[in-house]
């Protein structure tokens, strides 16, 4: 049976120069890089070479850069490493309804330690109107985080503007770019931000490895304690193997990201129009031109979309419906309620996302399946008038 992988934005296949890097530091060089000893500080020259190519791609000084486990760790560590850090000055944060969980649920738990939470609105397509951030900014902000683009419906967000009012009222500006790396312009000045989110696994590095970029003179306090490693900032051995795939990842990235772009978006823009046009009561989730160019999610009314994954599945199309990080959930995708959608609405929904290695032949195996397949369940579908 074929196999075509349509959930790039939950995660991507190591690429090949990026597994025959790593090879090396698993098996030959595998010394701590805290260690005075030859093989150790080999290991150590290594690791520092890829935070200074990590650094030449954001913009940014080499100490600014820390290596992280991924962008789960990545986003609490900024969330809660400024909160802690600013509590005696202000104790108010601002986010957005669409952050990734990872954001979220550390402002939750900052919540329950006695900070001030505001969660700002979003539009039917999914972004944050910067004039409310304006208007939620008061004298206790100590941090304002807002995702670059979203990992559901694929939405870009006006982080520049964001970052802009954030630095004229000192302060402090995070984003999670872990969706949009390798395919937007990440580079921290023209972002306006202070701190970053990344993670390896979603541009064809490995899994467990990430990056936190971290303004020179942002105030921070680590989450894990123990060692002195990453400047102070994060203590634990450093994981040498995935760090070297992470920098050849990044590598890749900034060589191939015109050619990836402009892959991406050609089979993207095929599978929107082939759904939204060839079947009935569909429509485009998140902005129809400001989103990610490689996403493709949509809501197919009257049909359950758990049903519609096992199907496709079945025939060997592998999709996502809502966010992979929360599959195992009964609710709703709380992006898409926050863009207005119903919850019925919600449940009906598929998220395509494409890749390097998707071809025209797996889009043409989708749009021979797909209507099919929404045929057979509306059929028998309790949403479907009859």
């Amino acid at each position: 049976m074929r196999q075509v992988y349509l959930d790039y934005a939950a995660t991507t296949p190591v690429h090949p120069e990026v597994q025959r890097v790593m090879g090396k530091y698993f098996n030959e060089v595998y010394g701590n890089p805290a260690s005075l000893h030859a093989m150790g500080q080999e290991a150590y020259g290594a690791v520092e070479d890829v935070r200074a190519t990590i650094a030449d791609v954001l913009g940014s000084q080499s100490e600014e850069v820390l290596f992280t486990s991924g962008g789960t760790e990545s986003d609490n560590c900024a969330v809660k490493g400024v909160a802690f850090a600013l509590r005696e000055k202000g104790n108010h944060i601002i986010t957005s309804s669409i952050e990734h969980h990872a954001v979220l649920e550390a402002c939750y738990f900052l919540q329950k330690n006695g900070f001030d939470i505001t969660i700002l609105p979003v539009d039917r397509y999914g972004i944050v109107d910067p004039d409310d951030v304006r208007k939620a900014i008061t004298r206790s902000t100590i941090l304002v985080s807002i995702m670059h683009a979203n990992n559901e419906i694929g939405t870009i967000e006006p982080v520049e503007e964001i970052g802009t009012l954030c630095r004229e009222r000192k302060v402090y500006f995070h984003t999670d770019a872990v969706q949009s790396f390798g395919s937007l312009n990440t580079r921290v000045d023209d972002l306006n931000v202070d701190l970053l989110s990344l993670s390896a696994h979603k541009f064809y590095g490995p899994k467990g490895v990430g990056v936190l970029y971290v303004r020179k003179g942002t105030r921070f306090v680590p989450l894990l304690h123990g060692g002195s490693q990453e400047f102070g900032k994060r203590a634990s051995t450093l994981n040498v193997p995935g760090i070297m795939g992470l920098g050849k990842a990044v590598m890749l990235a900034r060589d191939e990201q015109t050619s990836r772009v402009g892959h991406g978006m050609k089979l993207r823009d095929r599978l929107i129009h082939f759904i939204t046009q060839s079947i009935e009561d569909t429509q485009l989730n998140g902005h129809p031109k400001q989103r990610l160019p490689n996403n493709c999610h949509v809501t197919i009314k009257n049909i359950e979309g758990e049903s519609m994954l096992l199907k496709l599945d079945a025939v060997g199309i592998e999709v996502a419906t809502g966010s992979a990080c929360s599959s195992e959930s009964l609710e709703p995708s709380h992006v898409l309620i926050a863009t207005g959608i119903s919850p019925v609405d919600a449940h009906g929904s598929l998220r395509f996302t494409v890749g390097r290695l998707t071809t025209e032949d797996d889009i043409a195996y989708v749009e021979q399946h797909l209507p099919r397949i929404i045929e057979e369940l509306r059929i028998v579908s309790p949403f479907t008038k009859k």
